[in-house]
C-alpha cells in the first residue's frame, strides 16, 4: 500500500504500548475502535454515535459507552491515555491535550480503499491489536472479492445525496462504484470531485441506477431535492436504490456494508432485464 498520511500522531506525547483509556471524538474513529480495540480500552465514543441519525455503529453498541462532544473539559475528565480524532480538532482542545501531555492521533479521510486499509493497520498497531487489523482488512478484501461482478457490463450509476451532493471521479465512492461493476457518470454532467447535481439535469439525463438516501429524508428533515415529487416519478424510468448516509461518512469496516449494498442493487437491476 502507498505510504499515505492517513494517521497523524501528535508531537511530544508518547503513546503507550497498550492504551487503557481511549477517548474517541470522531464517529469514524468510533467504528474503527469497535473492531480493533478491546471493549475495556474504550473510555468514550463521540457524541455522534449516540445519535441514531449520525452514528456510524449500531446505536445499541454505542450506548454501552459514555459519549463526549470533544471539548477539552470533557476529554480531560475522562482521564485518557490516548485520544483518537479526525483530521480537524478544535484548537483549544488540541492545546489542552498538548499541555497535559496526552497523546492524540488524528485520522485523515481515506481517499481510496488502499488508504483505508493502511489506516486500519496503523491504528491497530497503535492500540496494540495488530492481528485484529489484519483480520478487518481481510474481511474488507473478501467483501470486494465477493462483490466483483461476473460480467463486464458497466451499468451507469450515480450517488445522489441530500442537497444534490454527488461524488465524482477520484473519490472513494467512485472507486466503490467502479469495483462493483458501475460507471460513475458524474463527469458526464460536468461535475467536479464533489459537486451539486441539480434536479433538472438529473431528470433530463438519468443514469440506469441512482443511489440515494431519500428514504432517510422521508422520516427526518425534509430535503427539497430528494423529497421532490419528480424524484418519485423518476423511479418509473430508472431504478433507485437506497444508499444510507452512514455509508458515505466513513471508510474502514463501513466499506463492507457499502460494497454489499452496491452489489445487491446491481444484481437486482440485472435480474429485472
Amino acid at each position: 500500500m502507498a505510504d499515505a498520511q492517513v494517521v497523524t500522531r501528535s508531537a511530544g506525547a508518547k503513546i503507550p504500548a497498550y492504551p487503557k483509556r481511549i477517548v474517541s471524538i470522531n464517529p469514524c474513529a468510533d467504528a474503527l475502535l469497535m473492531q480493533l480495540a478491546d471493549k475495556r480500552q474504550i473510555a468514550s465514543v463521540s457524541h455522534y454515535s449516540h445519535d441514531k441519525r449520525a452514528t456510524s455503529i449500531p446505536l445499541a453498541q454505542a450506548l454501552q459507552f459514555p459519549a463526549t462532544s470533544g471539548t477539552a473539559e470533557e476529554i480531560l475528565a475522562m482521564r485518557p491515555d490516548l485520544v483518537v480524532a479526525g483530521s480537524h480538532v478544535a484548537r483549544p482542545t488540541a492545546t489542552a491535550l498538548k499541555r497535559m501531555a496526552i497523546p492524540m492521533v488524528q485520522l485523515s479521510i481515506p481517499q481510496s480503499v488502499a488508504e483505508s486499509q493502511q489506516q486500519i493497520s496503523q491504528l491497530a498497531e497503535i492500540v496494540g491489536a495488530t492481528q485484529r487489523g489484519v483480520a478487518v482488512n481481510q474481511r474488507i478484501s473478501n467483501a470486494f472479492d465477493k462483490a466483483r461482478p461476473k460480467d463486464s457490463d458497466k451499468i451507469s450509476a450515480l450517488i445522489w445525496r441530500s442537497g444534490g451532493l454527488t461524488p465524482g471521479d477520484g473519490t472513494l465512492p467512485d472507486e466503490l462504484l467502479r469495483r462493483t461493476g458501475f460507471e460513475n457518470v458524474s463527469s458526464t454532467y460536468g461535475l467536479k470531485q464533489w459537486d451539486i447535481l441539480p434536479l433538472e439535469h438529473l431528470v433530463a439525463r438519468p443514469p440506469q441506477l441512482l443511489f440515494s438516501n431519500a428514504s432517510e429524508v422521508k422520516t427526518g428533515r425534509k430535503d427539497r431535492m430528494l423529497s421532490h415529487p419528480v424524484v418519485e416519478k423518476l423511479s418509473h424510468r430508472i431504478m433507485i436504490a437506497d444508499y444510507p448516509a452512514r455509508l458515505m461518512h466513513c471508510a474502514g469496516p463501513t466499506l463492507i456494508e457499502a460494497v454489499k449494498t452496491l452489489s445487491a442493487a446491481r444484481h437486482k437491476l440485472k435480474a429485472k432485464r
